[in-house]
């Protein structure tokens, strides 16, 4: 069994020790398994192409799929994606931190393999306190997809993420996921925007921000 990183014991030290391990971890570049607003996460350095390659090994996922990236908040929008519209502004005011994941075009900064060679990311800030102090810490974005090998149920149980993963899996974190409704998936990218996925935002919900939904567009 490779050696692997103590997993923090949640009586011993409160979240934010737990918060400054992992993120500590992670700028040594590994990953850790996360609670999120929905389910547990593999969170890796997004900028770190190693660590973004062994989030794919560990997932046993196919190479060439993008990974959605979680950041802190609105404020970062900026600074991960280039020529962000105005709807996106919006939408990520009102939505953020919250259930609502937008895509947009990509900072050179992110590399090709967090986003399976695409000029676009999938950019979220979860509402929950664990992966956006990650991305605060370490300054940059953390790989939110889930925990679990490809093609299997998410899970929201630290224990579940442990024996899904059997010591493969760097660090995980004990917490509480709030085992909500996916996201809801919104591309920016074109002359309108579209809907890819519906999730815990409603159209409805959209429209009241944007026009295109509240016109019947994506």
């Amino acid at each position: 069994m490779p050696n692997q990183p103590p997993t923090p014991d949640p009586s011993a030290n409160p979240l934010p020790a737990h918060i400054e391990a992992a993120a500590e971890h992670l700028r040594r570049g590994g990953v850790a398994a996360i609670p999120t607003d929905t389910i547990y996460g593999l969170a890796a350095n997004a900028l770190n192409e190693r660590a973004v390659e062994r989030v794919f090994r560990l997932k046993r996922r196919p190479a060439g799929m993008a990974l959605p990236l979680l950041i802190a908040d609105a404020t970062d929008l900026d600074r991960w994606a280039l020529d962000v519209p105005d709807d996106a502004r919006r939408l990520a005011e009102r939505f953020w931190p919250g259930a609502l994941t937008l895509v947009v075009r990509k900072a050179p900064d992110i590399p090709h393999a967090a986003t399976g060679g695409l000029d676009t990311v999938a950019l979220r800030a979860p509402a929950h306190d664990a992966p956006r102090a990650l991305a605060r810490l370490l300054g940059r974005p953390v790989t939110g997809t889930s925990a679990n090998r490809s093609g299997r149920p998410g899970l929201t149980d630290a224990d579940d993420v442990r024996r899904e993963f059997e010591g493969e899996c760097c660090m995980v974190l004990d917490g509480r996921c709030d085992g909500g409704v996916a996201s809801t998936l919104v591309d920016l990218t074109g002359a309108e925007p579209r809907i890819l996925r519906e999730g815990a935002v409603s159209r409805e919900e959209l429209s009241e921000v944007c026009a295109a939904f509240a016109a019947g567009v994506g």
